[in-house]
């Protein structure tokens, strides 16, 4: 059994694991590895918003990134998703991942500039980035074979790993924490550029997208999951979505990802931006609506055991001050991380 951390990033732990050495997980896990000359990578959502019908400079937008994706110094992997936000608003994310930083800043700069310079009639845009070094996030996968997210730009999957199934096991999995709290610090600023907003966030921003892949169940499953566990997903989602800022959670997506056509796949994840790990942890192991989702997952596969068909995957990065951008255009006030900005400077 292997360690989640990779053999060149271990070092002399000052911060404890949360189970000993002899730790058997009672279930097989996975993560994403990286060639070890891979120092950084990159995750930039680039996001939609606006009201009803998609307003054809939505439609006109979702074409262009997906063009500027595809071009020269693009990223290697991308993918897109919809939901509706807390004010009511569409919202479509096309997320995006480098592991080249060099090849990023060159592409970032001239899309940056497309995507929230110009007003475009009827939409809000924003670019929500992260890039982070390789020691502060990590991965963890239900199977080998479907790689999501980050993962996707890996050099492969790791053999069964040991830091998982235990309260405190997603710690253990960054790097970082061997020895390094990873505690916040500073509050997050609003920053005025014209009609453009920045959001300075803090050292230490937490960022989960933690996901869930159905299309491979048969009937029998696939009704299970939809009729007992994804209701108490969707509610513990929201919960996050609508009340979230008083536990930490500075915002919540709850995405359904759309294939190449456009149309809904079966597959979601939540996305959300933390005050810390802590903040998230803590809604984990004890909010009774993640208690909700945990209990119904457990139920769910201890009836189905080996043969449930449900993929499962989430990558958490905690990230530093310098490693962190967002920036938001007609965009409404609880967009985002402009919900954790309490006072408006600039």
């Amino acid at each position: 059994m292997e360690s989640a951390i990779p053999l060149h990033l271990e070092t002399q732990r000052t911060r404890h694991k949360r189970v000993p050495d002899d730790y058997q997980p009672p279930y097989p896990s996975f993560v994403a590895r990286h060639k070890p000359t891979v120092s950084r990578v990159v995750m930039a959502y680039f996001g939609v918003q606006y009201r009803g019908a998609a307003p054809a400079a939505a439609t006109a937008a979702l074409a262009e990134i997906a063009a500027r994706f595809a071009a020269g110094g693009g990223p290697s992997h991308w993918d897109r998703a919809r939901y509706v936000d807390r004010a009511g608003y569409e919202t479509v994310v096309s997320v995006a991942y480098w592991d080249d930083i060099a090849r990023f800043d060159a592409w970032f700069a001239p899309a940056r500039e497309a995507w929230t310079v110009k007003a475009r009639e009827g939409i809000g845009t924003f670019i929500e980035v992260l890039r982070p070094t390789v020691a502060r996030h990590e991965t963890l996968f239900s199977s080998l074979d479907r790689p999501e997210g980050v993962a996707a730009i890996a050099d492969g999957m790791s053999g069964e790993v040991q830091e998982h199934a235990y309260w405190g096991g997603m710690r253990d999995r960054i790097p970082l924490s061997q020895t390094d709290p990873m505690t916040p610090g500073g509050a997050p600023e609003l920053i005025r550029d014209g009609a453009r907003l920045r959001v300075k966030a803090h050292d230490n921003l937490c960022l989960i997208r933690s996901g869930q892949d159905w299309s491979d169940t048969e009937a029998s499953e696939r009704k299970l999951y939809l009729d007992d566990v994804e209701p108490v997903l969707r509610e513990g989602m929201d919960f996050l979505r609508d009340d979230g800022l008083g536990i930490g959670c500075y915002a919540n997506r709850y995405m359904q990802v759309l294939s190449t056509d456009g149309s809904v796949s079966e597959k979601s994840y939540g996305q959300s931006w933390w005050k810390s790990l802590a903040a998230l942890e803590r809604w984990a192991e004890s909010h009774p609506t993640h208690v909700r989702i945990f209990g119904a997952a457990m139920k769910y596969l201890s009836t189905l055991g080996p043969s449930a068909k449900l993929r499962l995957y989430h990558e958490v990065t905690v990230a530093a001050a310098d490693e962190q951008f967002f920036e938001y255009l007609n965009c409404h006030a609880k967009t985002g991380m402009l919900a954790a900005v309490e006072t408006v400077s600039g």
